[in-house]
């Protein structure tokens, strides 16, 4: 039978038990893990699967009671919990509370997402959300606020080393964060929103995250967010594919995102993972049958009752592509290490130019030889090694057309690639895929990183 049918007649049968008791849900432990996991999975479920999300809004002293209206409904916990850092003081007091419920909701084996709804730094460090987060500030007073030096800019850094010991808890427990500060970029009710180009928006996200990371938070997955604003043009808000991980849409305007919403994500993220971020509606079979490279979706807080009757909960809960908590797996078995050529356009082998051994060397494209050069171990750490060298991305580069190297091991985001189901080779740092120039397949052709696209020259076949 079908998942989504027996889950359909496992409802029935439980909705009686439902009602009277609160029942314990079985759950796949995740252990301590990095971002880069959490990552590789998005990307491995990306255009198979979806995780279901749910937010829990304040009061922070309940941080969990929306995910618990998901199990009484569905007999489901969802596969991602999200949560917010928060800004009434009452609230920011328990923000201890809102990091335990983040342990405990990774340790039963869902995802955590953490929001934060920040108040201007024009202001106190807590207010309320009307004239605190929901308000306006001068173009000047943004100005100072992501100028180094000025008294703005450091009350800012001051506001971000509030929740620093928050999220350093949570990566001394082994729990990646999808960090989605600064939401809603494109909007104008929030006092960060609203301002495009490199000196706007972008550039406060791209602050913050150097600042975060300057304090060594590497456990953050940073995810990138605008609305639906049907004014489009969401691309003059980025920061850049190097300060975001994960770009995700807020679906407001409309009940679901749009083929052209979709179509616009999928344009900037250029192979990075996307997210519905935020929605009130739990998605239909519609739309997670014909937009299928979302990697998760998370109905916002009182939106889950409010805009949605239990039998749409429990439909996309059901969703024979839908992840809940149990059937979210980050601890697959790794796979042993295999080596040989690897052969692309043209049957043509990935070959170090010249055999050469020195950091910096190119790789190419050459005709298969059996030799060293083109002897290829591919690790379950994501590393492709050769000649004791590892396949490199140029300087860490993120940009269309920058060349590929050896270079020694070191365990940095431009020697990881994943092998993806359409035999592409993703880096998952730039979100790019390995790619020959033009598809040429002159010997001695250097290998680059580029968008993905449907071009013979990206695929690639490993050793077996």
């Amino acid at each position: 039978m079908h998942r989504s049918r027996i889950r359909r007649v496992l409802t029935v049968c439980l909705a009686a038990l439902m009602a009277a008791a609160t029942l314990t849900a079985p759950a796949r432990a995740f252990p301590a893990a990095s971002k880069q996991d959490v990552l590789n999975y998005l990307a491995s479920i990306t255009g198979r699967n979806i995780v279901s999300g749910q937010h829990n809004k304040e009061p922070a002293s309940t941080p969990g009671q929306y995910t618990q209206q998901v199990y009484n409904i569905t007999g489901q916990w969802p596969g991602l919990w999200g949560g917010d850092l928060m800004f009434r003081a009452v609230d920011a007091a328990n923000r201890q509370r809102v990091v335990d419920q983040a342990k405990q909701e990774w340790a039963n084996g869902s995802l955590v997402a953490l929001t934060w709804h920040m108040c201007t730094p024009t202001g106190p460090s807590t207010c309320e959300f009307e004239g605190g987060v929901k308000t306006s500030i001068s173009a000047t007073q943004f100005s100072q606020i992501i100028q180094d030096g000025t008294a703005l800019n450091t009350t800012w850094k001051r506001r971000l080393d509030e929740v620093v010991p928050y999220l350093q808890q949570l990566k001394d427990a082994g729990v990646p964060v999808l960090f989605r500060p600064l939401h809603e970029m494109n909007e104008s009710w929030n006092w960060w929103g609203n301002r495009p180009g490199p000196s706007g928006g972008a550039r406060l996200y791209q602050l913050t995250r150097d600042y975060l990371a300057g304090k060594g938070l590497s456990n953050l997955i940073w995810v990138w967010n605008v609305q639906d604003n049907p004014a489009g043009g969401w691309a003059n808000y980025y920061p850049g594919s190097s300060y975001v991980d994960v770009v995700s849409l807020d679906v407001w305007y409309k009940g679901y995102p749009s083929a052209s919403d979709y179509q616009q994500i999928q344009n900037i993220a250029a192979g990075k993972p996307i997210a519905i971020a935020e929605m009130g509606k739990v998605p239909n079979a519609s739309l997670l049958d014909s937009q299928t490279r979302w990697t998760y979706f998370m109905v916002w807080s009182e939106q889950l009752t409010g805009s949605n009757t239990n039998a749409e909960i429990q439909a996309g809960y059901f969703h024979s592509r839908t992840l809940n908590q149990g059937e979210v797996n980050l601890t697959t078995s790794p796979q042993p290490a295999r080596t040989g050529p690897i052969t692309g356009v043209g049957g043509k082998c990935v070959d170090v130019a010249g055999a050469g051994t020195a950091n910096g060397t190119a790789v190419d494209l050459y005709d298969c030889n059996g030799t060293a050069a083109q002897r290829w171990t591919v690790g379950a750490d994501g590393t492709i090694r050769a000649l004791g060298k590892c396949l490199d991305v140029t300087g860490q580069g993120t940009a269309n057309g920058t060349p590929i190297q050896i270079w020694d091991c070191n365990g940095s985001g431009a020697q990881q690639w994943q092998s993806l189901g359409t035999g592409q080779l993703r880096n998952p740092q730039s979100g790019r895929v390995l790619d020959v120039p033009g598809g040429s397949t002159a010997n001695g052709t250097r290998l680059q990183i580029w968008d993905a696209n449907s071009n013979a020259w990206q695929r690639w076949t490993l050793p077996a």
